[in-house]
């Protein structure tokens, strides 16, 4: 019998051979180049704000859960970072002024669906979002510095000051996946999951890249 591939594998290839294509081209490319305006990386923080407001919730309601509160860690949150950023690109009211597009909404939908009681569930969409933080955030972070003429503010939710190693973080954070209690059909139920978070992801982009921004700050 052929042992399955460990789960952190198996996470990291199925995504990005699903959505290779996608991944390579649109907004976020779009504004490391300089092509987008500063509203549209606006539009994108206060649609993270949304994202993250209900994942960070999800945690708080998982800290109790023997599988889900392995991966949980305090140096990973983003809100208040999110939060320090909105106040600096929108003005102390942001938010009064920032809106929810529909693909966010459903993507939160998603997660609070998800993040009430299935613990595998909840780790899929905090593996896609934190890991893929960690894996690109930080370059992603300097890329923007310059098209977008910022410093360090404003872009507070892509630094990571409590990590100091990102690749030994990620390390423990993918054995601590392949050491989750999941038999099969569990596994596969994850991975199905995370397969969802990207397209949620994606499906933001696109509407962000289509247009959708400038309807996001009043």
């Amino acid at each position: 019998m052929v042992e399955p591939a460990p789960l952190s594998l198996a996470l990291r290839e199925q995504p990005s051979a699903v959505f290779a294509a996608d991944a390579c081209t649109g907004f976020v490319d779009d504004l490391v180049a300089g092509r987008c305006a500063r509203a549209d990386y606006i539009a994108l923080v206060a649609q993270h704000w949304y994202v993250y407001a209900e994942l960070e919730a999800a945690a708080e309601r998982m800290r109790r859960d023997p599988v889900a509160s392995v991966f949980i860690s305090d140096r990973l949150t983003r809100l208040p970072a999110i939060e320090a950023d909105l106040a600096f690109l929108v003005g102390a009211d942001w938010r009064e002024r920032i809106t929810a597009l529909p693909g966010t909404r459903r993507y939160v939908q998603r997660i609070r669906t998800v993040g009430t009681a299935w613990a595998g569930g909840f780790v899929a969409h905090h593996y896609t979002r934190y890991l893929g933080d960690l894996s690109g955030g930080p370059t992603l972070g300097r890329l923007l510095q310059r098209p977008l003429g910022f410093d360090t503010n404003g872009i507070g939710f892509y630094l990571f000051g409590d990590i100091a190693d990102p690749a030994a973080f990620k390390a423990v954070y993918r054995e601590q996946l392949d050491a989750a209690p999941w038999d099969d059909a569990e596994r596969e139920r994850v991975i199905a999951e995370v397969l969802v978070a990207y397209r949620c992801n994606l499906d933001l982009f696109a509407a962000l890249g289509g247009g959708a921004a400038a309807s996001v700050v009043a």
